[in-house]
């Protein structure tokens, strides 16, 4: 019985339409914290904190402070990458590549509780995710993303539509999401996307938060 609640929790976690991202470089002079309490007003029901540059001091206290906001909104956090802050502050998952730890490692150090995202761009690696552990897997880069250094080429709408047709666990469409491309996204059967500088390059995140949300709705009927 245990087993069933944490495994019903955390997908529960994961049912939502809009996955947001943090990348402080492309949020206008706003900072993770400001941002992030756009997002949240918004009615954004997951946050990924990802920063690659920064030191992990400055990551680790922007992760407290995002724990307190998000757990006091009913808002799941990840982080991404750093298995050790998301640990430390208490996070809800961690989201890792396939050049990071091994998910079986991961699953070791975090425990069953914690969320694990893997980032996949191949059938191959999406059906390795499933049987390896993962909660639920990133699907992507759909089209180029400049967000990311050391990114893969796009993968395109073919491997969104063969994870829509034959992946049990959760997805999230990643990699050059706009509003002008979403009814792409959502036509090949994607019923969560994750948007970054979309997002946070807006000079209204709620209302950005807001149009593409109703827009997804809409595509969903």
């Amino acid at each position: 019985m245990e087993k069933i609640c944490w495994v019903t929790a955390k997908k529960d976690m994961l049912d939502t339409d809009l996955y947001c991202i943090t990348d402080e470089e492309h949020s206008k002079g706003r900072n993770n914290i400001e941002v992030v309490k756009e997002m949240i007003g918004a009615g954004v029901k997951i946050i990924q904190y990802r920063e690659k540059n920064r030191k992990l001091l400055h990551k680790y206290n922007e992760c407290l402070k995002i724990r307190v906001m998000t757990k006091e909104a009913g808002v799941a956090f990840i982080v991404n990458d750093n298995i050790d802050i998301a640990m430390l502050v208490g996070a809800d998952g961690v989201h890792i590549g396939q050049d990071d730890l091994p998910i079986e490692k991961v699953r070791e150090l975090v425990g069953n509780d914690m969320i694990i995202g893997l980032s996949t761009h191949s059938p191959r690696q999406a059906e390795d995710a499933v049987r390896r552990g993962a909660d639920y897997i990133g699907v992507g880069p759909i089209y180029r993303t400049y967000t990311k250094k050391d990114v893969c080429d796009p993968v395109g709408l073919e491997y969104l539509k063969f994870v829509v047709q034959n992946i049990s666990i959760p997805y999230v469409a990643i990699g050059g999401i706009k509003e002008h491309n979403l009814d792409e996204v959502i036509g090949r059967g994607a019923k969560c996307v994750a948007m970054v500088t979309e997002i946070v390059e807006s000079d209204n995140i709620k209302e950005k938060i807001k149009t593409i949300k109703n827009k997804m709705k809409r595509g969903a009927l």
